[in-house]
Parts: structure tokens; sequence; C-alpha cells
């Protein structure tokens, strides 16, 4: 198992390798400028958990859909406004992506003692690693010094997040572009061991798979009919149900071994064991059969998205109010 300092070693080279903005991130940005960061991220997610158990899910996501969309710039976070169509309101996002609260929270406490300080973008980083730990998975150091752009891309939301009604290919396609392998989608999936996800997103599954008539024939048939009774046909789209239906709100390997019994709710969770010949098949019994190098690799696999086209040194900003640009 690698320990932190491992982990932290392998970002650092990771980061010096990719050249650039990248390698100006660092485990140590804050310490001077801001070194209670983690303490205070901390408590305002412990206080929102006990209003909202779905709250480390939710805030993991918006870190995910945010560094797909031209990095992790913190432009998930932007309100509509002259000259920004916010990426809220993207397919991938309107009516789903949630937490920002929370966000806000952070950084009015974060405001209140380190002043211009700490970037939005960061914020979700940190969040994120947080959320994780708080709920029983792996703990990683987390390299900062991102900056928040002064734009969103509506646009480009819609057309790089991946969703859950694409194939694997399209989903791996996706991944490959931000530099990201099949470990790392496999890895990132896995975050799907807790949290919800609306009918909407996988009834497509329960009665007309690929205008078959049928549904999907990947789907364990008791699972199936659990499913159908939360998502009745022609019924409301915004029901939610556990991604994991053994441990809903616990971050461990359930998940993998959930896949092997067929009982993976998304299309794409599904597809990444039930695809012939497919690479993701060895990566999944792997992590099925052992949570540490699940969490190992989950770990690395959050740092190096994490990675992903950061704005630092004098690009972009560092937001007064994560919604909006500064004046």
């Amino acid at each position: 198992m690698m320990s932190s300092s491992q982990l932290l070693a392998a970002a650092l080279f990771l980061a010096a390798v990719l050249g650039g903005s990248n390698a100006q991130l660092s485990a140590t940005f804050y310490d001077t400028s801001c070194p209670n960061i983690s303490s205070i991220v901390q408590g305002i997610i412990e206080q929102a958990q006990n209003s909202d158990v779905r709250i480390n899910a939710k805030l993991i996501r918006l870190h995910f859909h945010d560094c797909f969309v031209d990095g992790c710039d913190g432009s998930i976070l932007l309100d509509n406004a002259d000259g920004i169509a916010s990426e809220k309101d993207a397919s991938p996002n309107i009516n789903s992506v949630d937490g920002f609260s929370v966000v806000d929270d952070i950084k009015t406490a974060l405001e209140n003692v380190c002043p211009g300080v700490v970037s939005c973008a960061d914020i979700l980083a940190i969040a994120s690693q947080i959320s994780v730990s708080l709920a029983g998975g792996p703990t990683w150091q987390v390299l900062f010094g991102r900056r928040d752009s002064t734009t969103a891309n509506q646009a480009g939301a819609n057309s790089d997040i991946p969703t859950a009604l694409e194939t694997l290919e399209q989903i791996t396609q996706k991944f490959t572009n931000k530099g990201l392998d099949s470990t790392d989608l496999v890895a990132l999936s896995g975050a799907h061991t807790f949290g919800r996800a609306q009918c909407r997103t996988f009834s497509h599954r329960l009665y007309d798979f690929n205008s078959s008539s049928s549904p999907d024939p990947t789907i364990d048939a008791t699972y199936l009919q659990t499913l159908q009774g939360t998502c009745p046909q022609d019924g409301d789209g915004t029901v939610v149900a556990n991604l994991d239906p053994s441990t809903p709100n616990g971050f461990d390997n359930d998940y993998f071994t959930n896949l092997q019994n067929n009982r993976g709710l998304l299309q794409t969770d599904q597809e990444m064991f039930s695809t012939t010949g497919a690479d993701t098949i060895a990566i999944v019994n792997q992590f099925a059969s052992s949570q540490r190098e699940f969490f190992d690799a989950f770990a690395q696999s959050m740092i190096n998205m994490g990675n992903i086209s950061p704005l630092t040194g004098s690009n972009g900003e560092i937001r007064a109010d994560c919604k909006r640009v500064n004046a």
C-alpha cells in the first residue's frame, strides 16, 4: 500500500513530467497563507452531513464535473451573468449537480480567515478529499495552487462530461481526451460507491433497452425488479436510487462486487464489467478483490484528475464569491 508521502511524490513527479502550469501545484501551497484550510473545510462538511447524508458524493461530483471542462478551474460554480452561460445549465448538470451552498459556506469561512487566498477550484479539490475520507475512504495529499476561471464553458460541459447514457467506448474516449487511462476510469467510477442517481439516468435499461422491447440483459433479475419498483415505466424521472445498493453511504469496494453480480445501476458502470474483451474487466476484478488496491488507485487517480489543465501563476483569479467573477 502506498503511503501518503509516496502518493505525494508520485503526484509531484507527474506534475513535473507534464510540465507547464501543473508543475506549480504543491501540497504546501497554503502552509503559510492559510494553514488551517483542511480543518476549516472539514468542519463545514461535517456540519453539512447532519442535514444531508449525500453531501460527500455531491461535492466530489462537483470536482469531477469541473475538471472535465477546461480543467480544474472552478468554472462549474459560476452563475449566469453577462457574457457567462453557466455550466450549471448544461445537460449533464442541470437539476442534477448540487452542493453549491456548502461550497459557498466553505468559501465564506475561508474568506473570514484568509481573505483573497484560497481559490474555489482548490476548495473543490480539498472538499473532495475530505468527503471521501469522512465516508470511510482513502485520504491523500491534495496539491494546491489552482486559480479560478473568469468564464464558463457550457458547450464544453455538454460535450466533455461523461454521461450515464453513453457506451464504455464513448466514456473511455472522454477520459483519454483528458489524459486519463482505463485505471483512472475504473477507479474514479468507484466514487459511485456512494450517492444516488435519478431514474431518468438509468430507466432506459429497465424496459426498452436499445429499442429491444426488453430490459438490459446485463441487469440481475432480482435487482431489475427492485429498480422497476423504484422507477415504474413513464414514472417520475427525478426519483433517486442508491448507486451502491449494499452500502449506499459508505466509501468501500462493494461497488465493484456489485458489478460482478450484475448490480451496477448505470449503464456506464455495468459496461466496465460486462463488455466482452474490455480491459476494464480485469481492473474491476482487481478492485473487487482488494479494497486496499482500489483505495490506492482511487487516491492516485484523484490526483491525476486534479492535475488537468489548472490555471496557475497570474492566470485566472481568486474569486471572492465562487458564484461570480470578481468585479
